[in-house]
């Protein structure tokens, strides 16, 4: 009797698939979570909510816990106000020159500084030390640089013979002065972002337009512009709404003044709070500012939308 012998191979071990293990439970991801919601509850909503009930009010600085409850009248107040205008298109203006110069300055500045030459390191460090720089010390330089007696701007004018200039005492020069210190000082922030993007372009896309031919413009604007633009967009974004808040620079050059040439929203809720002692009044000129913002970065959400769709990105 022949007894045959199974030809069928025996599963292999290596076949089966792993039992998988059941996950324990983890608080950890709960509770930074938790933490972070907790710190936007207390900093961020809780005062938001605050501020939004005391514009309601007449609560007045020297007496904060006597405010009555007054409805919409600070911001019929406002709306009817041509001064709160007048501090709007500040800021606006403000806002358009200072992002404008900053981003041109400081992606012409990120190209230059992308480029090998001898010293390039110690080239980048200087361009960024204005940003690494206090505020009050920037406003000190400027101070003296705007001085009317030995300041050296007046110095140059006089020199190429367009005589003085009262640069934080003349309203027709109050807000190029601000605006040019905030340039000086925001620059170097622009300069490092574009920097970033710049450095984060795939060489082997600058060498496929070398090896077909492309010159300096087609490959700026179909290599680096296409990576530049998402990074503009949002430093562009950024800078706009740190110019809406920007308080040291303008307060501690002018003051708001000359003659009220660069009270910005921020400048006209500090001293309508802290020279006018009206706390309800101030909280309404914030809310408005806040909405102020929110339609821009709608405006920046919507055009950023519209942008992925062309571009056939999605959300």
């Amino acid at each position: 009797m022949t007894v045959r012998s199974s030809t069928r191979p025996r599963p292999s071990s290596a076949a089966v698939p792993p039992v998988p293990k059941k996950r324990r439970f983890s608080w950890t991801p709960y509770l930074f979570i938790g933490l972070a919601v907790l710190y936007l509850l207390l900093f961020a909503v809780i005062p938001l909510l605050k501020g939004l009930d005391l514009s309601f009010t007449d609560t007045r600085l020297l007496n904060p816990t006597a405010g009555e409850y007054i409805g919409f009248e600070n911001y019929e107040r406002l709306l009817t106000s041509g001064a709160f205008f007048k501090s709007v298109l500040t800021t606006l203006i403000y806002t358009a020159f200072t992002v404008v110069f900053s981003l041109t300055l400081g992606t012409i500045s990120a190209f230059v500084i992308n480029r090998m030459f001898p010293g390039r390191t110690l080239a980048r460090a200087i361009m960024v030390m204005p940003w690494a720089v206090p505020t009050v010390a920037v406003v000190l330089v400027f101070r003296w640089i705007y001085n009317d007696s030995s300041g050296v701007a007046n110095a140059a004018t006089t020199a190429l013979g367009l005589g003085e200039r009262g640069w934080l005492t003349d309203p027709d020069y109050g807000m190029l002065s601000v605006v040019v210190a905030t340039v000086w000082k925001v620059t170097p922030f622009v300069m490092l972002v574009v920097l970033a993007a710049l450095q984060s372009v795939p060489e082997d896309l600058y060498e496929a337009t070398r090896i077909d031919g492309a010159d300096s413009y087609s490959t700026f604007k179909l290599v680096v512009l296409p990576f530049l633009l998402p990074t503009l967009r949002v430093v562009g974004l950024l800078m706009t709404i740190w110019s809406f808040r920007r308080f040291e620079i303008i307060w501690l050059l002018t003051g708001g003044g000359p003659v009220d040439a660069t009270t910005t929203i921020v400048i006209d809720v500090y001293r309508q709070a802290f020279n006018n002692s009206q706390l309800g009044l101030a909280a309404a000129i914030g809310m408005l500012g806040l909405v102020l913002s929110l339609i821009v970065t709608a405006v920046y959400f919507v055009l950023e939308l519209r942008s992925n769709k062309q571009n056939g990105v999605s959300a």
